[in-house]
Order: structure tokens, then C-alpha cells, then sequence
């Protein structure tokens, strides 16, 4: 298994965006309050603009980055980084996490699905899955190693 390309460039973005957080001197209990641009983190990321603002439209509707327009704007976390998981990353990008179709609303393309014994299990191995993943958090991804 493999996460998406897409969802491993906002796994990228996230973590950039989170090494840009800074301390404001108005509000230095607020470490989100740094504002950096699509531009800088495709820039800072090497990825290309127009996948970072596809990717940032996604991640801000997700409630995960907070878009400002004009002066001073920009983008910054929605929340603090030690909130935001993995899971919530791959989620805003490809929607739940799961390992199989078959459980999904309205997918009907396996042709075991009437007498599959395996199907009502799925959601206990996805729980398992989501559940890891969301025990790594941004500011881990931020930390040297």
C-alpha cells in the first residue's frame, strides 16, 4: 500500500508550512500566527505551484491551513501542529482512509461483494489503519533526526 502522490505532497506542504510557523512578538503563544505563500512553499518544497495551490485549496477547505488575502495575507495553520495528524492530511486530500472500496457509499465493483466473508471486517482493519496514522503528528515530521 501506498499513499498517492497527492497526498504525499501535502503531507510536504503541511510539514513545510509547519517548519515556516513562527512566534509573533504580539502573540507569542501563537505559533501559527506566520503567514507564508503558495508561492514560497512550492518555492521551499520543489513542487509545482499549480500542484501546491490545488493542494492548498483542499487542505484549507479541510480546515487545516487558514487562507488571508491582500497585505500581510497568506496562508498558516488552522490549528496547532501537534493537532494535526497524518490522517487528517491523507483525509483532506483523498477522503477516508480505507484499504478496500467495497464500504464506500454507492462502489459496487467487486463481484464478491453478496457472499463476501471478509467485507464485515474491513472496518475494524481500516479503524487499525486511520488509528496509526494518526498518532504521527506535524511537529514530529518537523523534528531532526
Amino acid at each position: 500500500m501506498r499513499l498517492s502522490s497527492m497526498a504525499d505532497y501535502a503531507v510536504v506542504i503541511m510539514s513545510a508550512a509547519t517548519r515556516h510557523s513562527g512566534t509573533c512578538a504580539h502573540h507569542p503563544e501563537d505559533s501559527r500566527l506566520s503567514r507564508i505563500s503558495a508561492a514560497q512553499l512550492a518555492e521551499d518544497t520543489g513542487l509545482p505551484a499549480p500542484t501546491v495551490q490545488k493542494l492548498v485549496s483542499k487542505l484549507t477547505a479541510a480546515g487545516l491551513l487558514q487562507s488571508t488575502r491582500g497585505v500581510g495575507g497568506g496562508l498558516k495553520l488552522a490549528r496547532a501542529p501537534e493537532t494535526i495528524s497524518i490522517a487528517d492530511i491523507v483525509e483532506a486530500v483523498e477522503g477516508p482512509i480505507a484499504l478496500t472500496a467495497c464500504l464506500e457509499q454507492g462502489k459496487h465493483e467487486c463481484t464478491l461483494e453478496g457472499g463476501c466473508s471478509v467485507r464485515p471486517h474491513w472496518p475494524q482493519v481500516n479503524a487499525a489503519l486511520r488509528g496509526a496514522l494518526a498518532q504521527v503528528v506535524l511537529t514530529q515530521l518537523v523534528e531532526e533526526v
